[in-house]
C-alpha cells in the first residue's frame, strides 16, 4: 500500500507508493512525499509548522528513527497487510473487509492526531476537500482493492497497486507541469510494459510475440469486458488510479487542513459508504469469520494502517524523505514474498517478468531526479535534471 504524503502536492504532486495495498490516505501522503522528494521541491512546511511530538512515554523510541529496520517497517507492514487481507477473504466479503480496513484505522489516526496536538479540520472548504479525498482515496480505492483482491493474489495485487506513481507522474506532468525527464519517461514506458505482462492473459502476449496480431485483435473485441471487470488485476489497476488521483488531491487538502488529521478523517468518511453498502447487501459478512480471521483483520487495520502510517509520518517529519522515497518499492516485494510463503501463491513467467519491470519502473520514476543528477554530474552524460542549466520538462 503506499506511503503517506506531506503538504506540497499542489506544487509537486508526484508520488511513489507504498503500497500496497496500503490504505487510502497513507499511500497518498507517501505519494506526495515521494513526489516532493523526486522533484526536489519538497515542501515540509505543513509538518514543520506543527512538529510531530511524541508522548513522553514514547520519547525513548525517538532515537530509533534512523534504524534501518524502523525505516523499512512501514513498507513491511503495508506489504504484509495485503497478505493478511487475502488470507481472510474466503471468510468474509470484500466490502466488509474494506470498511474494516478504513473505519477503525481512521478512528485510531484521528485519536493519535489529537494526542499529538494536530489541528482538526475547520470550515466547509476543509471538509469539502476531505470529503472528495475520502470518496476517491477511501471509498473507491479500498472498494476496488478489496474487490480486486478477491480475484487475484496478494503479491500481484500489491504490484498493481504500487504502480500508481506512473499515473501520478503523468497527471502531475499535465496538471502541474511537473518535470519527468528522460529517466522518468523511460520508467513510464517500462512500467506500461510490466503492467501489460501482469494484467493481460499470457496467450495474448505470446500471440503478439509470435506476430499473430489478427488473433489478438479478435480476442480483444470478444473478451475486453471480461478482462476489465472480471480479472482482479484490472480492478487493482482501477484502485491504483484512484489512489493516484487521491495523491494529487492530498496537496489541496493539506492547504486547508492538517494532513495527519485529514488522513484519519478521510478514512472514516471513506469507510462509511463501504460499511453501509456491506450492511445492506452483505448482512452476514461477519458471521463466518474465525478467530484467526479477526486477527488478520486486526493486523491489517492496526499494524497495516494506523501504526504503519504513524511510523511513516514521524520519520517523514524528521526529514528522512529521501530514504523513504527510495524504499517504497519494497511494499510489493514484501507482499510477493509473504504471499508465496504463507498463501502458496504462484505467478507465471510472464507475470514475474511484469513484476520485475514494474518494480524497475517505480524505482526509476521515484528516483529520477537523483539518478539524473548522478549520471549528469558524475558520469558526464547529457541528461537534464531540475537545477541543471539546460533542464527541460
Amino acid at each position: 500500500m503506499d506511503a503517506p504524503q506531506t503538504k506540497d502536492a499542489a506544487q509537486s504532486p508526484i508520488t511513489e507508493t507504498p503500497s500496497e495495498e496500503a490504505s487510502v490516505v497513507t499511500n497518498e501522503v507517501a505519494g506526495e512525499v515521494a513526489s516532493e522528494v523526486a522533484s526536489e521541491v519538497a515542501d515540509t512546511d505543513s509538518v514543520a509548522k506543527q512538529p510531530l511530538r511524541l508522548p513522553p512515554i514514547l520519547q525513548p523510541a525517538a532515537g530509533l528513527v534512523t534504524n534501518p529496520l524502523v525505516l523499512v517497517s512501514p513498507f513491511f507492514l503495508w506489504g504484509t497487510a495485503m497478505v493478511a487481507m487475502k488470507g481472510v477473504m474466503t471468510e468474509t466479503s470484500p466490502l466488509f473487509l474494506a470498511s474494516m480496513r478504513l473505519l477503525p484505522a481512521g478512528i485510531l489516526v484521528v485519536l493519535a492526531s489529537v494526542a499529538l496536538g494536530r489541528e482538526q479540520p475547520k470550515g466547509w472548504s476543509a471538509w469539502l476537500w476531505i470529503g472528495l479525498f475520502a470518496l476517491i482515496d477511501g471509498t473507491l480505492f479500498q472498494g476496488f482493492l478489496a474487490k480486486g483482491l478477491e480475484r487475484t493474489g496478494a503479491g500481484l495485487g500489491s504490484v498493481m497497486i504500487d504502480s500508481q506513481p506512473l499515473a501520478v507522474a503523468i497527471m502531475a506532468r499535465f496538471l502541474f507541469k511537473e518535470w519527468i525527464g528522460t529517466l522518468g519517461w523511460l520508467g513510464l514506458s517500462i512500467g506500461l510494459l510490466g503492467i501489460s505482462f501482469i494484467g493481460l492473459p499470457d496467450e495474448w502476449i505470446f500471440s503478439l510475440f509470435q506476430g499473430q496480431w489478427f488473433n489478438v485483435s479478435i480476442a480483444l473485441e470478444q473478451e475486453m469486458w471480461t478482462v476489465l471487470f472480471q480479472q482482479g488485476e484490472w480492478l487493482m489497476l482501477m484502485a491504483a488510479l484512484s489512489m493516484a488521483v487521491g495523491t494529487i488531491l492530498i496537496g489541496f487538502v493539506a492547504k486547508v487542513a492538517d494532513p495527519v488529521a485529514a488522513t484519519g478523517w478521510h478514512m472514516i468518511l471513506g469507510g462509511m459508504p463501504l460499511a453501509i453498502t456491506s450492511a445492506l447487501g452483505e448482512p452476514t459478512a461477519w458471521q463466518s469469520i474465525s478467530l484467526s480471521g479477526w486477527l488478520e483483520i486486526g493486523y491489517a487495520t492496526v499494524f497495516g494502517s494506523a501504526i504503519a502510517y504513524g511510523v511513516f509520518f514521524y520519520i517523514a517529519a524528521q526529514g528522512n524523505l529521501t530514504s523513504l522515497s527510495a524504499l517504497t518499492f519494497l511494499t510489493p516485494v514484501f507482499a510477493l514474498l509473504f504471499s508465496t510463503l504463507l498463501l502458496a501463491e504462484s505467478l507465471s513467467f510472464l507475470q514475474w517478468s511484469g513484476v520485475m519491470l514494474t518494480l524497475i519502473s517505480i524505482y526509476l520514476i521515484n528516483q529520477r531526479v537523483q539518478l539524473s543528477a548522478y549520471l549528469s554530474e558524475q558520469l558526464a552524460l547529457p541528461i537534464d535534471y531540475p537545477g541543471s542549466q539546460n533542464a527541460e520538462r
